[in-house]
């Protein structure tokens, strides 16, 4: 059989998954800011075995790394610590030594026929006191922030997202499920809300235009919108043989509009023309009009045709959407306000859902490699200046996340975290830079022994 290296380039390179859990503690070059006291947390897929069969880096076990950060003399302290989450999936794996799920989480051993199949390797959020590794289709994992290995699913009454919203003037979070119900590939999508304790306020269930895979979605302060395009899943595609998740433009493109405390059966469609987004940036309301900003794809990287043929590769760019309620079509336009291939966005989430001016995000500059970004871009969205940090040939940024001077502080006064994979050394380093200096000299830089792969999101949380 062939390495699964070589196989599989979701296992190679910046991707390449680390077979250890380790603390270290870092070098600090620079200082630590004060406001940086706390915990910065990354998930990411790291399978603990070489999976058996196809492969995508949506599937493997999540993996924590926690950067616990205590800002003091001769520059601070910074301690790492990486943790497998453990799921019952990886639990089970763990005990056999072996793997026993296939491709999309199907067992392959008899064994675990009623183990749920989630890995929580998407994202890692705080919310009412708890930290949880999500992802979608799966209930929040509850993991102990200090130490990363207790924990359990929690109980929201379903499948969740990896990307719910926290409202910054309620506490609530709003989240959202698609392929929701017992039916495989449905088109039915849940609607939900926490409240700032984490008490469950709501869980609605809705039909949308047809079954799609919704990665991200947008919230405002008044609204929630619903971003239903054409990477359909489809159970009778793939009994055929074809892929069961896969662009099918023909299908059109809708954005489902509702207030937040509305019904469910109260939505409103848009149309748009058939594209494709992971990630918003942010959404927010001026007047009578909605405008979401978001990083859009001519048709998504990575997944096939419905008929089977693979998917071209495409670039994303930061793209406004804007929905009229008054208009008298029911259609949303396009603008784009940025020419870099760009992914993973975020903004200054005191201002989530809110009207803003700044976001950041990281970029492709040299499209070496699509999987690993190598330059990170801040926007001043009143402007239009944009700025960058591009890093060496061959190293990898991740995902920024802005980290506000003080509570108090302007919108995007701060820092912005990214972590990054140093090709040369083959290392990693957290770079806390100024957030809207950021290809000036970093505030610190804190050095690993080794590399971390690449992975999805993270977040922030204070001490």
């Amino acid at each position: 059989m062939p390495d699964a290296q070589s196989v599989h380039p979701h296992l190679a390179g910046v991707l390449a998954p680390v077979r250890s859990e380790d603390d270290f503690e870092l070098e600090v070059i620079g200082c630590i800011p004060d406001a940086l006291a706390g915990a910065y947390y990354r998930n990411g897929p790291n399978p603990q075995f070489d999976p058996q069969g196809p492969y995508y880096g949506f599937l493997g076990d999540g993996m924590i790394h926690g950067f616990f950060l205590e800002p003091g003399k001769a520059g601070g302290r910074a301690r790492y610590r990486n943790r497998w989450v453990r799921t019952p999936r990886w639990q089970a794996e763990n005990q056999a030594g072996r793997p026993l799920f296939g491709f999309l989480g199907a067992p392959s051993d008899p064994s675990v026929a009623n183990v749920p199949a989630g890995s929580a390797n998407t994202h890692v959020v705080y919310h009412a006191g708890k930290l949880m590794a999500l992802q979608e289709h799966s209930e929040p994992f509850e993991v102990d922030p200090e130490g990363l290995e207790r924990g359990a699913y929690m109980d929201t009454g379903g499948k969740f997202t990896a990307h719910p919203k926290l409202d910054p003037e309620t506490g609530e979070l709003v989240w959202f499920s698609y392929f929701a119900g017992p039916e495989p590939f449905s088109n039915l999508i849940d609607y939900g809300v926490t409240d700032h304790s984490g008490r469950i306020m709501r869980r609605d269930r809705f039909a949308a235009p047809f079954a799609s895979m919704i990665h991200d979605f947008m919230v405002t302060r008044q609204y929630v919108l619903f971003p239903v395009l054409p990477l359909t899943g489809n159970l009778q595609r793939a009994l055929k043989g074809l892929p069961p998740v896969a662009w099918d433009p023909h299908q059109g493109a809708f954005v489902g509009v509702m207030k937040r405390n509305a019904r469910v059966d109260t939505i409103r469609w848009f149309e748009i023309e058939p594209n494709f987004i992971f990630h918003s940036m942010n959404a927010w309301v001026d007047g009578d009009k909605l405008h979401c900003e978001v990083t859009e794809f001519p048709q998504p990287p990575l997944f096939p045709n419905a008929d089977g043929s693979p998917g071209r590769p495409t670039e994303g760019r930061l793209t406004r959407w804007t929905i009229d309620l008054a208009a008298p079509t029911n259609h949303a336009k396009r603008e784009p306000i940025d020419d870099l291939n760009a992914e993973l966005p975020r903004c200054d989430e005191r201002r989530a859902g809110l009207p803003y001016r700044h976001g950041w995000y990281v970029a492709n500059i040299s499209n070496r490699n699509p999987l690993a970004p190598d330059a990170v871009a801040h926007i001043d969205l009143k402007t239009g200046k944009r700025t960058q940090r591009t890093l060496d040939p061959g190293d990898a940024a991740g995902e920024p996340v802005f980290v506000p001077r003080a509570g108090s502080a302007p919108e995007g006064d701060g820092y912005v975290i990214a972590l990054v994979h140093r090709a040369a050394t083959n290392r990693g380093e957290l770079l806390i830079l100024h957030a809207q200096d950021i290809a000036g000299e970093p505030a610190a830089v804190l050095k690993l022994p080794r590399r971390v792969p690449a992975g999805f999101h993270g977040s922030f949380v204070a001490a």
